[in-house]
């Protein structure tokens, strides 16, 4: 049995894949990862199906040891990773070999990076799903962030060793982005036009609270609109909703399934890559686009995974 030993957990590194739809109803948030982009890709660069489970770190990262070795790719922020000493780049397959110590430090770019193993991180499903899911303790290694000590067995792998790096082309397209894309959010007519136009014209920035949950912007407070006074529903991944004190919370992976405040924007799929790799202190604006151009964007995105040029094999 293969595994990889917790030599430092890092800050917060948990195991995670595609998340669960379809519990928002029982009150389960999808969780999964926050990037879920560059998870994607370090599972086919690893020799895995894309949904395979991995391990995200959160703004500084951790230390593994791989008793018998393994084949794995980074993606996502640069946390400055080294294999025994020597640098390690991200978007490219590399193989561990036995007793060797992959370390990872402070990021030097955005929030997360994620790590993928030829095989996959071998956890008991939850609800069909291996992603940690923190708010219930339930999910992933013991429904917790990694410990020291831990020891993470890895599923069967599929075939051996391959050099494989993601296109130059691709990571250009696929680059993170402080302008967010949003479409109208379901009160978005609730706002006055002077309330809109501070929003989509205000550069907010990120919040030190901010976390899986939801992230927190300081800012211009968009004082007008419904707070707190309209009945609660079911509330989407991405929701920019504008509570009490008028400053924005956007909904993020493990968001309340529920809310009251009113939502003034949503931001587009094609651009939730981008919420993940935000960081405390980032500066954003937003940027309104139509319901067409955010289909067209995300169908622009899965045309690319969907390319036989995306992962390039030596």
């Amino acid at each position: 049995m293969r595994v990889i030993e917790v030599q430092e957990p890092g800050l917060l590194t948990t195991v995670q894949d595609l998340g669960r739809e379809g519990f928002g109803p029982m009150g389960v948030s999808p969780s999964g990862a926050a990037d879920a982009i560059s998870l994607r890709i370090a599972n086919r660069i690893a020799g895995n199906p894309e949904g395979a489970a991995g391990l995200e770190m959160t703004l500084l990262g951790a230390t593994f040891v791989f008793p018998e070795g393994a084949v794995f790719a980074l993606a996502g922020s640069d946390f400055g990773a080294t294999l025994d000493g020597k640098p390690v780049e991200l978007w490219m397959a590399v193989e561990a070999r036995p007793g060797q110590t992959l370390r990872l430090g402070p990021t030097r770019s955005g929030a997360r990076c994620y790590l993928c193993v030829q095989g996959g991180i071998a956890v008991t499903p939850f609800l069909g799903s291996a992603s940690t899911h923190l708010l219930s303790g339930l999910g992933g290694h013991e429904g917790r962030p990694l410990r020291k000590g831990d020891m993470l067995r890895i599923g069967d792998a599929g075939g051996s060793y391959r050099k494989r790096t993601l296109a130059a082309k691709a990571l250009e397209r696929l680059a993170p982005r402080k302008i967010l894309r949003v479409t109208p959010g379901p009160q978005s007519d609730w706002f006055s036009e002077a309330a809109q136009k501070l929003f989509y014209g205000s550069t907010f920035r990120v919040a030190e609270e901010s976390n899986r949950m939801g992230l927190r912007l300081e800012g211009a407070a968009i004082q007008e609109g419904a707070h707190g006074e309209m009945i609660t529903e079911g509330v989407s991944l991405g929701a920019v909703q504008i509570p009490a004190g008028g400053l924005p919370i956007i909904l993020f992976v493990e968001q309340q399934t529920t809310g009251g405040y009113a939502k003034i924007a949503n931001v587009i799929s094609a651009d939730f890559r981008s919420l993940g790799q935000l960081r405390p202190r980032d500066k954003i604006r937003f940027e309104r686009v139509d319901w067409e151009t955010a289909r067209g964007l995300l169908m622009d995105q899965e045309k690319l995974f969907a390319s036989p040029y995306l992962i390039v094999v030596a």
